[in-house]
């Protein structure tokens, strides 16, 4: 089992083999002579020795900034540990020849963690080892994948406890994966240099995502307290459903067993209705939308800020190779032009089988999905009938609400046991397809897991939104399906058993099980690996036992492997949250307030579990979060449609806007329950229909009431839908029309008015590349004048002097002349343009370096 070492002391390559049973490991440490070899071919950025940098004076807008910034002191990390962060310096691509011109103040480090592991593996990425290995290698992937090895990981600097020594290990704990630092910035660039910029810009970005949900929070719970205060006097809606005078008699909710029953026992669900259904919702709605293309943007903008201070802007992605899986089972081959090596290749025409079986899979898994939301479905029509015959008033009075708990509590439970169904099943067809490389393979994955995530999660949210109650046809004609009437919302709406579905779905599975998940797995593991550890010393002596103890490595390797898909499923896990935050939070504005709770819960067990469980990962190289945010920005623009249609479609608030303003008198709610109940003559029951207990209510009905807007049975058209309904109809279909409109306008309008870079990030990218290039030609002039002065005085020791020379009178020219002409004239050659002109010279990125280089290159073919 090889094993990483980051320590670099310079000794040349350290191999340590200790055995422990049947377990070897392997200690390989990379010397001072190949981390510099290996980083000027990779081109690998440095610090250099940063030159002076004039400090510009602070206007009025920067001092006003820093004052406010103080107010954040609190939240800072302390100054010991905010010295631990290198401050920002100037770099370049590293090159042995100007090793002098770079910030190399101790060998040991001045690499930091991630470079140094990432050049260890890359170097046994490439290597071929073994006899008669093939053309494309049987590297160390290839030995993991076939067993060869157990693992292959860094080591972590040393123990995170108090009585350790001071390391970053140490640091990451105390500052950040304990709970007490929740309210503390994350150290993010020292979690870059600890575990690579993939995992560091995972961090910045739940962080981030964390910091912008507090406006959202704060706001939703403003929503939330205004629907409670304005439920007693603004309510008239509910007020009419719980006043006795008000005591309509409704149609049955089932057939036969079912009686009628007074209005009158919905007052609590009218009541609850208006703490989501309230004119402050479409505000709210509108404001996320906005809030979720502000977040995309800003994002953008850190993004590219923390790639100017990781100096990843230049990044670009390595040619992969094909993974050892594909390279096994491919027995075709193709000259790779980019490389021009021989290559496994699979012809598409064997993947288009292999596409067709996934894809029949894939809906196949989703058919699943549905065919569980519809078994709940039958589940809540049964329990629903059952409990509203049950004797117990209290029982039956709130018969919807029970079904509805219970119903959403058991969706719960499928939607966890499928989960783990659908991660085996997405990376089986996966594999069936032979992806050519990891990028490819994750990309698949990803496809098909989020596609299967996003239907097991939401599908039951959808159908509450957008199904259910719409098509149940009418009192004496039914829409029946496998035998049973399609259940009906209350005469509020059902915007109440939408809140509940989103509020258990997203508590039960962020807040509880991913959470349990988080703390209790990581450790189980590690405890039943040392567990393991304490069998396989059971036969030794007490003596022997405390002579044995355990290294570095033995100790990484107890903890848990994160596998080479681990940031993916702490992806996963908040792009659904993110659509659960925007997707349908007209129904439920607490979902940004749960999401903040559980985010500040997240960001510190996931600390803690890459810092006290995990081995320490290969180093992963990124510059954003890849992807994901394509997935973010297309939820976010799915998010403005589901939120029209659940205000214009789901909530109350087009009917009662229409009634205000076309049929009230007096512009008020007064009447708006008559005109949302439509009339029904009992006598137009069938046999099928008909009650059997029509005297439940102690008085026999003529009329009962149903939710509808339809032509009382004395019209000249009975029972079909009347001009109210289109006018409704019509009214729901401009509002989505108007707010999807104005929303992508203003969604457009940030997009267009923040920058994706700001203008101070702008300003010091041109600094740093006018200093970093004018600090490379500055190396080369003093390297020039070094080398002249050097033949100079090669030339006087060698050369006979000349007897007339040294009676001239006249006085030869100053070594100092022919050095500034030599400059004037490297000026010249390297800029074109004269030595009064140079403060202009570097203001080109690509442009400057190139001529710094072409300089030297000049000089070296002269000299």
């Amino acid at each position: 089992m090889p094993t990483l070492d980051n320590e670099s002391d310079g000794n040349g390559e350290n191999r340590q083999k200790e055995g422990s049973k049947k377990t070897y490991f392997v200690r390989i440490h990379a010397p001072w002579e190949v981390l510099t070899r290996h980083a000027e071919i990779s081109q690998v950025r440095m610090p250099i020795k940063s030159p002076a940098v004039p400090v510009p004076a602070q206007g009025v807008l920067q001092k006003v900034t820093a004052c406010l910034e103080r107010l954040l002191d609190p939240f800072r990390l302390p100054e010991e540990v905010e010295a631990r962060f290198k401050p920002k310096k100037f770099t370049c691509p590293f090159n042995r020849e100007r090793e002098t011109m770079f910030d190399i103040k101790e060998p040991a480090s001045f690499f930091r963690p991630h470079v140094r592991s990432r050049i260890a593996y890359s170097i046994l990425l490439r290597n071929k080892f073994g006899h008669g290995a093939t053309e494309f290698g049987d590297r160390i992937a290839k030995a993991l994948a076939l067993g060869m090895y157990d693992g292959a990981y860094p080591l972590h600097d040393g123990d995170y406890d108090d009585k350790a020594i001071d390391n970053d290990r140490k640091v990451l704990y105390h500052h950040w994966a304990r709970f007490s630092c929740f309210l503390r910035y994350q150290p993010v660039d020292l979690i870059r240099d600890y575990f690579g910029s993939k995992i560091g810009f995972y961090f910045a970005w739940l962080g981030f995502y964390t910091w912008m949900l507090f406006p959202a929070a704060i706001l939703g719970l403003v929503v939330f307290i205004y629907g409670i205060v304005t439920m007693w006097w603004e309510n008239q809606v509910s007020d009419e459903i719980c006043n006795d005078y008000f005591n309509l008699t409704m149609c049955p909710l089932c057939d036969k067993f079912c009686g009628y029953w007074s209005l009158g026992e919905s007052c609590q669900s009218a009541m609850a209705s208006h703490l989501f259904d309230n004119p402050a919702t479409v505000f709210f709605a509108i404001f996320m939308s906005l809030w979720s293309t502000m977040f995309l943007e800003l994002w953008k903008r850190r993004r590219h800020a923390l790639q100017y201070l990781w100096d990843l802007q230049t990044f670009r992605q390595e040619e992969e190779r094909p993974r050892p899986q594909f390279e096994a089972q491919v027995r075709h081959t193709k000259r790779n032009w980019i490389t021009q090596e021989d290559e496994p290749w699979l012809p598409f025409i064997y993947r288009i089988p292999r596409y067709m079986l996934s894809a029949v899979l894939v809906l196949f898994a989703i058919a699943l999905a549905v065919g569980a939301v519809f078994g709940v479905i039958m589940y809540r029509v049964s329990v629903q009938a059952s409990l509203a015959l049950n004797r117990n008033e209290l029982i039956a009075t709130n018969a919807n609400l029970v079904t509805t708990a219970t119903a959403a509590t058991i969706n719960l439970t499928i939607i966890l046991l499928l989960n783990m169904i659908y991660s085996h099943i997405a990376e089986y067809l996966t594999e069936l397809e032979q992806p050519r490389t990891e990028t490819e393979f994750d990309d698949s994955f990803t496809f098909k897991m989020f596609l299967l995530q996003f239907v097991n999660y939401y599908s039951a949210i959808f159908y509450i939104a957008f199904f259910k109650g719409r098509l149940i046809g009418r009192p004496g004609k039914y829409v029946y399906t496998l035998g049973y009437r399609q259940e009906e919302c209350s005469p509020s709406g059902c915007l109440v058993e939408l809140c509940m579905q989103l509020g258990i779905t997203m508590a039960g599975s962020q807040l509880v099980a991913n959470n349990l998940r988080e703390i209790f797995l990581p450790k189980i593991l590690v405890w039943l690996n040392f567990r393991w550890l304490i069998q396989a010393m059971a036969g030794k002596s007490e003596e022997e036992r405390k002579k044995t103890g355990l290294s570095r490595w033995e100790l990484d390797y107890l903890h848990v492997d994160i596998g080479p898909r681990g940031l993916f499923f702490e992806y996963l896990e908040m792009v659904i949250q993110f659509g659960f935050v925007s997707l349908f939070v007209a129904a439920f504005p607490l979902a940004p307030l749960l999401a903040l709770i559980n985010n500040i819960l997240e960001i510190r067990l996931d600390a803690q579990k890459f810092v006290c469980s995990l081995r320490r990962p290969m180093v992963g190289r990124a510059a954003d979060i890849g992807v994901w945010y394509y997935i973010l920005e297309a939820i976010s623009t799915i998010s403005v449609c589901t939120n029209a249609f659940v205000i214009a479609f789901t909530s109350e608030f087009i009917p009662r806007l229409v009634y205000t303003r076309v049929y009230s008198p007096d512009g008020s709610l007064n009447g708006y329950l008559n005109f949302s109940l439509s009339y029904f003559e009992v006598e137009d029951f069938s046999e099928k229909n008909t009650p059997r207990n029509p005297l439940h209510l102690g008085h026999n009905v003529t009329f009962c009431r149903y939710r509808d807007l339809r032509e009382p049975p004395w019209a000249e058209d009975p029972y079909e839908y009347s001009n109210a309904f289109w006018h409704v109809l019509a009214a729901r279909l401009a509002f989505v029309v108007v707010f999807q409109n104005i929303t992508f306008l203003l969604t457009r309008f940030l997009d267009l008015l923040i920058p994706d870079t700001s203008y101070d990030l702008q300003d010091a990218i041109k600094m740093e590349e006018q200093l970093v290039s004018r600090a490379i030609l500055d190396f080369e002039l003093q390297r020039t004048k070094q080398r002249q002065r050097h033949n100079r005085f090669r030339r006087q020791q060698t050369a006979p002097p000349d007897e007339d020379e040294e009676h001239s009178p006249t006085t030869p020219a100053t070594p100092d002349h022919h050095v500034d002409s030599w400059e004037a004239n490297l000026h010249k050659r390297v800029s074109g343009i004269s030595p009064s002109r140079s403060q202009g010279f570097g203001q080109g990125r690509g442009q400057g370096r190139g001529q710094v280089s072409g300089a030297s290159s000049d000089y070296e073919s002269t000299v």
